[in-house]
């Protein structure tokens, strides 16, 4: 038996998991309170989900619980560096090609288009490595570009800086869509790759003789 995944990194993961679905969640009702973004989904998705006339409802959640999500996610990042654990993650920077070359190949393994998965470098392949790197750095594009639009008059120059507050509103948005996305194929990706794989971020250790 091996640690794989320290117990603060466990907790931050799937507390930042809730914490996405709701902001993801609260965020639908503030945006789709504006006719620009309604054609974005076909008029069946708006009446199931019930989103139309819930704009103060969605600004209420949202900016109660942007709070814990910048907290947690500061702790996780602050904790990845002082621990070491970002060298798990961050790829170097001359390993760019390879891991490009690397992600190529397991996307075409997880689409059942190659046989064998590439060499893995640590607890994370080269794809996951650009995935947890670039969710980072959206988490910070979210927070840099929802104070923007938050309050555009106190932070003027942030929101000059983002392009102005339409387009730091589109930023934020784009954000939010490529949350959703990375939720649905990292679901899958945990599926596909079986319970100990799961386990091991539930309970924080693996058994590398045990049979997947």
């Amino acid at each position: 038996m091996i640690e794989k995944h320290p117990r603060l990194i466990r907790w931050t993961h799937w507390l930042n998991f809730a914490l996405l679905a709701i902001m993801v969640w609260s965020g639908v009702l503030i945006y789709w309170a504006n006719d620009v973004y309604r054609p974005f989904f076909p008029l069946w998705f708006y009446n199931f989900f019930r989103i139309n006339h819930r704009l103060a409802e969605g600004m209420a959640i949202h900016f109660t619980f942007m709070w814990p999500t910048a907290v947690n996610g500061t702790v996780y990042f602050v904790y990845l560096l002082i621990s070491g654990q970002s060298r798990e993650i961050f790829p170097h920077p001359r390993s760019w090609l390879r891991l490009g070359r690397d992600a190529f190949r397991v996307a075409l393994y997880d689409l059942g288009l190659a046989k064998e998965l590439p060499r893995q470098d640590g607890i994370y392949n080269a794809a996951q490595k650009i995935a947890y790197s670039g969710i980072l750095l959206m988490g910070m594009g979210s927070i840099a570009s929802g104070l923007a639009i938050y309050k555009p008059i106190q932070a003027y120059w942030l929101t000059s800086l983002l392009g102005g507050y339409d387009f730091a509103r589109l930023i934020h948005f784009v954000l939010a869509m490529g949350y959703v996305l990375f939720l649905i194929i990292h679901v899958i990706q945990v599926l596909r790759a079986g319970w100990r794989n799961l386990r091991s971020m539930i309970a924080g250790f693996d058994l590398p003789g045990e049979i997947k």
